[in-house]
């Protein structure tokens, strides 16, 4: 059995023994092998809520702890330090365990964490000012008057900033994605990260 890891640095008590609930988490231990990663802390800022853990992810607890997370870090220019630092930068995602493997590649997240979890855990979290929506299962949950697809969202980003950024999965799967829409690099990520350092920096 895979350990089951969940990190935080905050002092709150009642954000921590939820956190603890989290971790013990087994809504979906019949579909799949139960290993909560989530890292937040009641004073994070930047929200980011992605789509679910790899099997890197799930195996080392980590989030964002492979190539996928290393492209997200070069877009935002943050190093690992200030990435994983919870004082900083809460990482929720839609789903929060391994969902396993499907036809052409890894199944979609499963409903539950969002459902029974997120609304639990943004309640402890009241400096939010923006949340980074990577990929389009978080954006079909959170974006309002969202656009029938990604890739619109994503054309589209200023209809929610600074509060709510579209952005396309980081994946290495999605390099295609990218080079036939090299605006998104060349105009959006400039943006949104220089918005993502003035936020960090704020006091």
């Amino acid at each position: 059995m895979t350990q089951r890891r969940i990190d935080t640095t905050d002092n709150d008590n009642e954000l921590s023994l939820l956190l603890r609930e989290v971790r013990a988490c087994r809504l979906c231990e019949q579909h799949l092998d139960p290993n909560p990663v989530v890292k937040v802390g009641a004073a994070a800022r930047l929200m980011i809520i992605g789509q679910a853990p790899g099997t890197r992810v799930h195996a080392t607890g980590i989030p964002w702890n492979d190539p996928s997370g290393d492209r997200l870090r070069a877009w935002l220019g943050l190093d690992k330090g200030i990435f994983y630092d919870t004082s900083r930068i809460a990482i929720m995602p839609m789903g929060f365990c391994y969902p396993g493997k499907g036809r052409s590649g890894d199944l979609p997240p499963r409903k539950e964490c969002h459902q029974h979890w997120h609304h639990k855990i943004l309640a402890h979290l009241p400096r939010l000012e923006t949340f980074l929506l990577v990929g389009q299962y978080a954006q079909q949950a959170y974006l309002p008057n969202a656009y029938k697809s990604l890739s619109e969202n994503v054309m589209h980003w200023r209809d929610w900033f600074p509060r709510l950024v579209p952005l396309p999965h980081p994946s290495p799967r999605n390099t295609l994605w990218l080079k036939q829409r090299p605006w998104f690099e060349e105009e959006v990520i400039p943006q949104v990260r220089n918005h993502v350092h003035d936020l960090l920096s704020s006091d």
